[in-house]
Order: structure tokens, then sequence, then C-alpha cells
């Protein structure tokens, strides 16, 4: 039922409607959206488009995520034309579903977000030189775009041999801690989708190049907080990673260093120190 004298119920007819309405108006004296009147932004206003702002807003500022239901009373359109509308934008990995029906901002959003991860990313750097102050070890912030690790800041340790990514650099998410450490931030189901895109290339001799096998590493990860790279993705070379938990964005940090000076014991210690700085990025600014 419509919440005001505004509001109406949706439905496939008025994308018609968008339509028709085309050949209506003149494209060069179209008006600022800033300073256009209530009629004319009426007139000009896509409301397909409009509907799916609103429903992205609103999935943006859920953490839990939104039934169907909640959602098509929030945005006062019918649930079949709100399936549709949620449909189209989860297969195209704007929006997700889990396995209880919720919907949340899909993997596809991190390019949407530029704005929020440009906030990450800033506030991430001085926080990424303590770790490598701390450690004497390489510090990455990295996002997962697609089915890859995408290294969004780095700074690299002062060492002459470390390990070192460029920032804007990929890294598949099997080998990688990185890939680890976020993927295990997805339901199962979701995980397989990704790595049914991906080629799962044998790296090292420590690669774990089977979905199940990935699967069952990533149940380790979750119990334990972190994930690690034993020389699967470099065969001279070790990683641990934490996710960014309470933000929309699928990021982690992690510390790379050579094996020979990166020890599976102290790989826990340093998780640690990263979980610290994960939980500070993910609180709101002061």
């Amino acid at each position: 039922m419509a919440t005001g004298r505004n509001s109406r119920r949706t439905s496939p007819a008025d994308d018609a409607d968008d339509l028709a309405n085309d050949e209506q108006f003149d494209m060069d004296g179209a008006p600022h959206p800033a300073t256009a009147s209530p009629e004319l932004a009426r007139k000009y206003t896509n409301r397909s488009v409009e509907r799916v702002i609103k429903m992205l807003n609103l999935l943006q500022e859920s953490v839990q995520g939104l039934s169907l239901a909640n959602i098509s009373t929030s945005i006062d359109m019918a649930k079949p034309t709100a399936f549709r509308y949620l449909w189209t934008l989860e297969s195209a990995e704007y929006v997700e579903r889990d396995a209880d029906g919720f919907y949340r901002l899909g993997l596809g959003f991190v390019g949407l977000q530029s704005r929020g991860l440009q906030v990450l990313h800033e506030r991430s750097r001085p926080w990424l030189e303590k770790l490598r102050d701390e450690t004497g070890e390489s510090a990455n912030l990295g996002v997962l775009q697609g089915n890859s690790i995408v290294y969004v800041e780095t700074v690299a340790s002062r060492r002459a041999v470390r390990m070192e990514s460029a920032p804007g650099s990929r890294d598949p998410i099997h080998c990688t801690a990185l890939g680890k450490a976020i993927t295990s931030e997805l339901p199962d189901s979701r995980v397989r989708e990704l790595l049914e895109h991906t080629e799962l290339e044998q790296r090292t001799s420590n690669t774990i190049a089977s979905v199940q096998g990935f699967l069952d590493e990533l149940g380790k990860v979750r119990d334990r907080g972190y994930g690690t790279d034993d020389k699967e993705n470099d065969v001279d070379g070790r990683s641990v990673a934490v996710p960014i938990r309470g933000t929309h964005i699928p990021a982690a940090l992690s510390i790379s260093a050579p094996a020979s000076r990166l020890t599976i014991k102290e790989m826990k210690t340093i998780a640690g120190a990263l979980t610290d700085v994960a939980n500070r990025l993910a609180a709101p600014s002061q």
C-alpha cells in the first residue's frame, strides 16, 4: 500500500512509460538535476534507474542484509517487480543473496563504491607503514575484484631482499593469503562460483589446486581468523592476512616476506597485529 500522496506501486509497465516519454523533451535544454523544479525532475527522471538507486542505497545502509519483503515494502514496490530488479542485479554481481534469502551488496558493487574504497585506501597508508616498521616486512591492502585480488596499497619492506607487489597488480584468490582471508567471509556457494571462473594454476608444489581443497582450507581460516600463503604463490614466499570486517568492501590486510624470514609460528603473532589494524580501519573515522 502506498505510504504517501506521491507514492505509487511500480510495475513493469512503468518502464514502457519511460520509453514513451523519451521523445517528449529537449535533451539540450535539460536543467541541471540539482536545480530542476519538481515538475521538471519528474519529466527527466528515468524511474527504472531511480528505483535501482533506491534499492542499492537501501542495501548499502544494511549490514545484516534485507529480505525481499523488507526491500519491497521500504521502496513501495510490488514483490514480483522487486524480485526482477534484484535478480537482474544479482546476475551482474551487484547484489548477492545468501542461503536464508537475505540480499546484500555484491562484489561487483566494489567498483561503484569508489568513495568508500578511497577512504579505506587513505586511512590504511599510515597503518600499513606502522605494520611494515613493526615487522620489517612488506604490508598490503587488497580487495576482491571479480575473481582476483587487486593490491590497492602496498608498503614495501626496507630490506634488500623482500616480497613486494605493485599497487594495481593482481593475484589469484586460491594461492594467496589475501584471497583466503577475503573469501573466508563469503558463503561456500559464492566461493564455488568464483572458483568456477578461476584457473586453479598449480604455481608451486604447495598450491591448492582443487575447489574442495580450497573450501577445506577456508574452514581452517575461519577457525583461526586469518589466512596464510605457505609458499603457494611463490616458492620462496610466505604471507599472512586477515579480513577487514564491518564494511561493504571485500578487503583484507597482509604481511608478505621471504619464507626464510617468516616462519609458520610467527604468522600467528603477526595475524594478531593485522587484526588490531583491521578493526581500527573498520571503525568509523573519528
